[in-house]
């Protein structure tokens, strides 16, 4: 048995079978494991949602920041922004199973020493504080008052964790960690606004691997989100997002022995036939269309 930590996919299906053909994938004895962006941007979401939800056991995946946009635009929260490729998933027949499946993922998943999320861990945090805030979110997500959580998800405020904080300033803080993080000060306050390569960043502003003290220093880290990273192997963090959907290459790294395995991919297109603003305008229709709790 085999385990395949694979990087961001943002809907590119194709790119994703390739890789799977190359580590001679089995879905009876391998697992994969996903780092999140599941969806957006590239040309086949809802090809890869249908595909990962039918792996059952031997997909697990986490969060990204893309598969909650789609999760809120599903609900009539947020709006369509440039770039977006979620109007197909939006106006499946079977979009409002495909839609749960999604939203009972993880934000978070470990194993040992072991720990995946898509984007980031704060400094604060110990590996317990981490699964035990991301199954504190999780159970929002998936409860019975999931629309309130998308209705008020959008923000960077809170900037910084607080123990004391509450309702959804205290989760968004936690999603925003998971789903966002890139850059954050040495007192673990979060910074939105670069995706540059580390070197790049303003004065002030460290990647939140780099913090002095970082409480999860001794676990081995798998993330997506940041593509100005590129590959990253080592034994305390691997960053897998290699910018499949900029047509660069889309990788994975076996658990087993840290082997790493890429397939170049094309450079996204958008879907045939499909234009910005028949999709906008096909959204706004798709999202009035849902109840507001």
């Amino acid at each position: 048995m085999s385990t395949y930590v694979i990087g961001d996919l943002q809907g590119c299906h194709d790119s994703l079978l390739q890789l799977l053909d190359e580590v001679k994938f089995d879905p009876r004895v391998d697992r994969l494991w996903l780092v999140g962006d599941l969806v957006n941007r590239g040309p086949d979401s809802l090809a890869l949602l249908r595909f990962l939800k039918a792996l059952g056991d031997a997909a697990i995946c986490v969060l990204g920041n893309h598969d909650l946009h789609l999760l809120a635009l599903s609900e009539g929260y947020g709006r369509m922004r440039k770039g977006d490729t979620l109007v197909e998933v939006l106006s499946a027949p079977d979009r409002e199973e495909l839609l749960h499946w999604l939203r009972q993922r993880k934000l978070a998943w470990r194993e040992g020493n072991l720990l995946m999320v898509h984007a980031g861990v704060l400094p604060s945090w110990t590996l317990d504080d981490t699964m035990q805030l991301a199954a504190e979110a999780e159970a929002v997500l998936q409860g019975p008052y999931y629309r309130d959580f998308f209705a008020q998800m959008y923000g960077n405020v809170p900037v910084a964790w607080d123990a004391r904080l509450k309702g959804i300033e205290r989760l968004r803080v936690i999603v925003n960690a998971f789903t966002r993080l890139r850059y954050c000060s040495i007192d673990g306050e979060m910074e939105f606004d670069h995706k540059c390569a580390p070197g790049l960043q303003p004065a002030g502003w460290l990647p939140w691997f780099q913090v002095p003290g970082r409480k999860t220093a001794d676990a081995t880290i798998f993330i997506g989100h940041w593509s100005t990273l590129g590959l990253i192997n080592r034994p305390d963090l691997v960053a897998l997002d290699t910018g499949c959907l900029w047509g660069n290459k889309l990788t994975a790294v076996r658990l087993e022995d840290r082997q790493v395995f890429s397939v170049p991919c094309p450079q996204m297109q958008r879907p045939k036939g499909e234009r910005a603003e028949g999709n906008k305008r096909r959204a706004k229709s798709l999202q009035a269309q849902r109840p507001k709790a």
